[in-house]
């Protein structure tokens, strides 16, 4: 188990790094807010650490989280209801009646993954998740729907 540094120690040893990433990811226009936003949620999440072993990785995953988010709201859910349908509907309303009764998550993920064809990564951009969570989500939902007899 490796001591906590200080919060002051850590932040010099990985701005540089976390920068790096979000002007990688969001261009250096939006880098620094998110630059900002992550060590917020770091100095937040910080006193809950038991160990310093992977601080670099723990704070990578929060700017990822942050690069998310500002994908996210820079890009509204609304835009895909303009996707229509084959027949001129939405494409979710085919899955409306049928998604009903499911928890709002899975309910999301199926709708975006098969009334819309997104990709997994494209769904945990919208869910503010990742792809692994997108993908459990949707097959949890699927699966919801397959023991109620509806698939």
């Amino acid at each position: 188990m490796t001591d906590i540094p200080p919060f002051e120690t850590f932040y010099v040893e990985h701005r540089g790094v976390v920068l790096g990433v979000l002007r990688k990811r969001l261009g250096a226009g939006r880098a620094e807010d998110a630059f900002q936003e992550t060590f917020l949620r770091a100095l937040a999440a910080y006193g809950r650490l038991r160990d310093a072993e992977n601080l670099r990785g723990w704070v990578l995953t929060i700017a990822e989280r942050v690069a998310i988010d500002t994908h996210r709201r820079a890009r509204p859910i609304d835009e895909l209801s303009e996707v229509p349908h084959e027949d001129g509907r939405p494409a979710y309303e085919d899955l409306g009646e049928l998604t009903d009764g499911l928890p709002p998550t899975e309910r999301a993920a199926v709708v975006l993954r098969y009334g819309y064809d997104l990709t997994y990564d494209q769904i945990a951009a919208a869910l503010g998740s990742n792809s692994t969570a997108a993908r459990q989500a949707t097959s949890s939902g699927v699966r919801r729907l397959r023991q109620k007899g509806q698939l």
